[in-house]
């Protein structure tokens, strides 16, 4: 199935909102303390929050389609948004969700091969990420097609500090994955 990628523009800002908020809540709500998830669920997904990253001009989010059917969204950041690698020739992929109900249809691969485009026609050497050093599932995906840990980073989930793995892949040769 081919997938299609709409960006996201401040028309969209509500419907991010909940997907993101939906996605994260989804992937991580089991794994962390029940205060200090809600209290960043409420800070990080706020309608003004995700308003201003829409905003931000160099950030960038995307719906993923299948079939006209929302399957996931992702986010890429350039320049001064990126949160570690403030490198002019990389790009961040800050978040990549696909929806629960669509997961293991191998969608993931699919939608960094849309990114890992993007990279390139931004003219982009390096795409880089980080991943929650326990999301073992994430981190055996990204091992998969390429990309290799090359430090970490402190994240934190309201009080409860974690660890992050910033993992990154050449865009020459990217389409070899």
């Amino acid at each position: 199935m081919e997938l299609t990628l709409t960006k996201c523009s401040l028309e969209d800002v509500e419907q991010l909102r909940l997907i993101s908020e939906q996605t994260f809540v989804k992937a991580f709500e089991k794994d962390n303390d029940p205060i200090d998830f809600k209290n960043y669920i409420e800070k990080a997904f706020a309608l003004e929050k995700i308003k201003s990253e829409l905003l931000n001009p160099y950030s960038d989010f995307y719906f993923v389609y299948r079939n006209e059917e929302l399957v996931g969204y992702f986010k890429l950041n350039v320049l001064s948004a990126q949160s570690d690698v403030k490198r002019d020739d990389s790009i961040e992929l800050e978040r990549i969700y696909v929806l629960k109900e669509y997961q293991s249809l191998g969608l993931g691969k699919q939608f960094l091969h849309h990114i890992k485009s993007i990279a390139q026609e931004k003219n982009k050497k390096m795409l880089w990420l980080g991943v929650w050093e326990e999301n073992k599932r994430a981190i055996q995906f990204y091992q998969r097609h390429g990309f290799q840990k090359f430090d970490t980073h402190p994240y934190f989930i309201g009080t409860d500090e974690q660890t992050d793995w910033l993992m990154h892949i050449s865009i020459k040769g990217a389409f070899n994955n």
